[in-house]
């Protein structure tokens, strides 16, 4: 469903089952440097939004996540917004209202990876540093994990002229050094200024992560 920016003050019902709950963050790259903005959480729904039956993704925050412990079988619902920038979300509604869960559903969950339960609050996310993530073992083994994020990219080409900006995706994950399913696929490059690129070599992760052991 595709909404268009004139439609973005509206409110839009949905409602569903959550399939997942992953960290709602949005990295920021300015050739070798990085910041994160820590928004909240990525609800993915599959369920009816508007007329549209079909899978969505709804951003909430911390604070909503605190009260309703969101993880993946609940029943969910309520109205929101379309986000004004799809550019810089990878959810496609926020502005949440209305907002009904219920308990999740009783099942024998596998036991992990994926992780599936209730994900911790952003803090550890922070605390715990992330590692490169393929995005086709992000797609095939790990949207469902707590521990793995999909965040929006906003690249400053050329810190003298900020306005320079380019828009993309990466995939990360939280979760332990010793997961079997992770996989770091390539060095991603960022572009800079006069044709320059920069890559980020494995050592960025390893430094991200170093405090952590194998198991955590």
């Amino acid at each position: 469903m595709m909404v268009s920016r004139n439609d973005a003050g509206e409110k839009i019902a949905w409602q569903g089952v959550l399939l997942s709950v992953q960290p709602r963050i949005r990295l920021t790259r300015s050739f070798d440097q990085r910041s994160h903005s820590y928004l909240g959480y990525a609800l993915k729904v599959s369920g009816r939004v508007g007329s549209e039956a079909r899978e969505f993704l709804v951003g909430v925050g911390q604070g909503v996540h605190t009260k309703h412990h969101f993880r993946a079988g609940n029943a969910v619902s309520g109205d929101a917004q379309p986000v004004p920038d799809a550019r810089l979300e990878t959810v496609e509604f926020y502005k949440v209202s209305n907002l009904k869960v219920g308990p999740p559903e009783d099942e024998d969950e596998a036991p992990p990876p994926p992780w599936r339960g209730v994900p911790p609050p952003l803090a550890v996310y922070r605390e715990r540093g992330h590692r490169r993530l393929a995005a086709r073992i992000f797609q095939e083994k790990c949207s469902s994990c707590i521990w793995g994020c999909r965040m929006p990219v906003e690249m400053i080409i050329d810190q003298w002229n900020p306005s320079r900006r380019r828009y993309r995706t990466e995939t990360f994950c939280y979760g332990p050094l010793s997961c079997s399913l992770y996989q770091p696929g390539p060095a991603r490059t960022v572009p800079g200024r006069r044709g320059m690129t920069y890559t980020e070599e494995d050592w960025v992760d390893d430094e991200a992560t170093s405090h952590r052991r194998t198991e955590e």
